[in-house]
């Protein structure tokens, strides 16, 4: 027996890929003015259909279920929500990394495409640094620590570029009280181009309803752990 909706999940992913392949086809591809001309015509008539249906919302509760009450099994991919502009598979503006768990780090594997290009080649270092972000996020998830970002010191060692199969692997690196310290590095085959640190404060679990264990840190109480994670960054080095 189908279910309705996971079809319905299913078909918004579809859509949004195909959205987002659109949206890297016209940015990185010559066309003539008519076909861009029916693309938009297209567009603009699909968007007005769409914006008749009734306004959807993304409830708190959903996402504490999801995110806070147990950490994914190691391998697993993750997911914060399907319409999370880095790594939501149903955002058709979104970047759509791919994220597993790897131990106590996350790991993205991911294809920047033209769209995201800031020099020419080259991806832009504000879609860079959200990755990082987003990745670091991740993390918070495998312990099950909500937090905000304080701050993010991102290294561009070298271009990021385009059209090549990147990934980022993040950890935490230690906690003092509500302040978490993350690291995290992004490689191009063997090769570290850019490495980040993160700050994330964290959120008492209580405001978000949830049971006060619900903010255990595995080994996170402890300064340096790399249990099954990074070997030390650009940073610690």
């Amino acid at each position: 027996m189908t279910d309705p909706a996971l079809e319905l999940d299913r078909a918004r992913e579809q859509a949004a890929a195909a959205l987002r392949r659109l949206g890297h086809a016209v940015v990185g591809h010559e066309a003539d003015a008519a076909l861009l001309l029916r693309i938009a015509e297209l567009a603009d008539s699909t968007a007005a259909g769409v914006e008749t249906r009734t306004a959807r919302s993304r409830p708190v509760e959903v996402m504490k279920r999801r995110l806070w009450e147990q950490p994914p099994a190691d391998g697993a991919p993750m997911s914060h929500f399907p319409e999370c502009v880095v790594s939501g598979q149903a955002n058709p503006m979104g970047v759509g990394i791919h994220v597993r768990r790897d131990g106590e780090a996350a790991v993205a594997e991911f294809n920047l495409g033209p769209a995201f290009e800031g020099a020419p080649g080259r991806a832009h270092g504000g879609v860079v640094a959200a990755v990082f972000d987003d990745v670091m996020g991740y993390v918070l998830v495998v312990h099950r620590v909500p937090a905000f970002t304080g701050r993010l010191t991102v290294n561009y060692r070298a271009p990021v570029p385009l059209g090549v199969d990147l990934s980022v692997r993040a950890r935490l690196r230690n906690r003092s009280g509500r302040k978490l310290f993350m690291v995290a590095e992004m490689t191009h085959g063997d090769d570290v181009i850019c490495d980040a640190e993160g700050l994330f404060i964290a959120i008492p679990p209580e405001r978000l309803g949830l049971p006060p264990d619900a903010a255990e840190v595995a080994g996170a109480g402890r300064p340096n752990s790399s249990s099954g994670a990074l070997p030390p960054t650009a940073h610690e080095r």
